[in-house]
């Protein structure tokens, strides 16, 4: 398996993958609109989307990940030496194959490489799988930056302090 930055005629495959494994969990029940905002996220603004695949050209995409620097529109980052990881998702039929904790660690690796100081990420509460990846790369709960994006849904927010 390879970690690679997503292809120009990837990004609706990649919109798509994350929508599949966000309803496999039940995930998009209080908030379902999300998914809109799943389908797009990377595809015009700030971040860098990277993506899973097989060692291969061809090969399905098997998970992905965005990595967002610190902007005035930021959900979590509250400054220039942050950068958020968002909308984390592996295939279903990929869960169990270390995707997660590839594309996570690629992550970690691209901020370090831009100077980030503190990586942050939210996640729903009932993401208890994704919470124990986060922990076992060094994040640790941050709950006074817990936030709700609407009615009914708190997010919890994990951070990692990067090496100076």
């Amino acid at each position: 398996m390879i970690v690679r930055e997503v292809r120009p005629g990837e990004m609706g495959a990649v919109g798509e993958l994350r929508v599949e494994a966000y309803q496999a969990q039940d995930l998009l029940a209080v908030k379902p609109d999300y998914a809109d905002t799943l389908r797009v996220l990377g595809a015009d603004g700030p971040g860098k989307v990277l993506v899973a695949v097989e060692d291969g050209r061809t090969a399905p995409i098997l998970g992905t990940v965005m990595l967002e620097r610190w902007h005035a529109d930021s959900e979590v980052a509250r400054g220039e030496d942050e950068a958020e990881i968002r909308a984390l998702a592996v295939a279903p039929q990929a869960q169990g194959r270390g995707v997660g904790r590839a594309l996570v660690r690629a992550a970690i690796d691209q901020a370090a490489a831009w100077g980030i100081r503190q990586l942050l990420l939210s996640t729903q509460p009932a993401m208890t799988a994704a919470q124990r990846l986060y922990r076992a790369e060094g994040f640790v709960r941050l709950p006074d930056r817990d936030w709700m994006p609407g009615p009914g849904l708190t997010l919890m927010v994990f951070g990692r302090l990067l090496a100076d």
